[in-house]
């Protein structure tokens, strides 16, 4: 493969990190950017090729990443569309709600487009990604585009573009409820009389430990619950008091509510 980011911000650093570590070759890899100071980072995550030329980078890939902002995803689409009907890189977009129906618009024709919505620990190799691919990628494409992104975690396809919103949702949004629960977590440990350093620290380790647990066990998160949820015991009286706090759906609703938000956001900015 070579590969072309357009977008030289978090998510490409962390991909090239990946791409690298994983055996890619950086002078198999380009990065274009009007700042000068993200080509100089991603120089100094790897010796890729930079610079800020869009067009003369995609003479160069047979891929080509999207790694610009949802809002400014329309003019760059535009002002590439030529090239890319020319050169026919696939094309991967990690931008959120920009669907490929409206990508492929913007593109001017009918180009191979994989979407994807990936999530922040993909900035420390630790992230879940989920992939859709329109009729027009063929099956090495889609192998290039779940490497590409299995280098920064994991990476599973949907079947319908649709299913997207509910990644979103879940996995896409998914860090900032786990921060949310050690938040919480932390700050009870503190009114129970631990200091803010134990407090944290037992949070920290707990949640780690627990998805290792889930990663590596053979049996779901609901077994796993059972089997350290002793009768009468400590763990019993707490899950009890958060079951009946209708903490499921709870949760529910919050998903739910940021699928529709994901919805609302793909039709702002078919609109702009």
């Amino acid at each position: 493969m070579r590969i072309g980011f357009i977008g030289g911000g978090n998510m490409a650093s962390s991909i090239i990190g990946g791409l690298v570590a994983s055996g890619m070759s950086a002078s198999n890899i380009w990065a274009s950017d009007p700042n000068a100071d993200s080509l100089a980072k991603l120089k100094s995550v790897a010796p890729v090729n930079t610079g800020s030329d869009n067009l003369a980078l995609i003479a160069e890939v047979n891929v080509l990443i999207l790694a610009v902002k949802p809002q400014i995803m329309k003019l760059v689409a535009q002002d590439i569309a030529a090239a890319v009907q020319t050169h026919q890189p696939l094309v991967i977009s990690i931008a959120a709600g920009v669907t490929s129906g409206s990508l492929a618009t913007w593109l001017g024709g009918k180009p191979a487009i994989v979407r994807c919505m990936p999530n922040t620990p993909a900035l420390v190799r630790s992230g879940a990604t989920g992939l859709y691919a329109n009729a027009q990628v063929n099956d090495a494409q889609r192998k290039q585009a779940a490497t590409i992104l299995e280098a920064v975690g994991l990476a599973l396809w949907v079947d319908q573009e649709d299913q997207l919103d509910a990644v979103t949702a879940l996995s896409g949004s998914g860090p900032a409820y786990f921060f949310l629960v050690m938040e919480a977590m932390q700050a009870a440990g503190r009114e129970m009389g631990l200091s803010d350093e134990v407090a944290n620290q037992l949070t920290l380790q707990t949640a780690l430990g627990a998805a290792q647990m889930a990663i590596t066990s053979d049996v779901d998160a609901a077994e796993l619950r059972r089997r350290v949820t002793s009768p009468k015991g400590t763990t019993e009286r707490a899950v009890n008091i958060l079951e009946d706090g209708g903490l499921r759906q709870l949760f529910a609703n919050a998903l739910n509510g940021a699928r529709i938000r994901a919805e609302e956001l793909a039709i702002e900015l078919e609109g702009e």
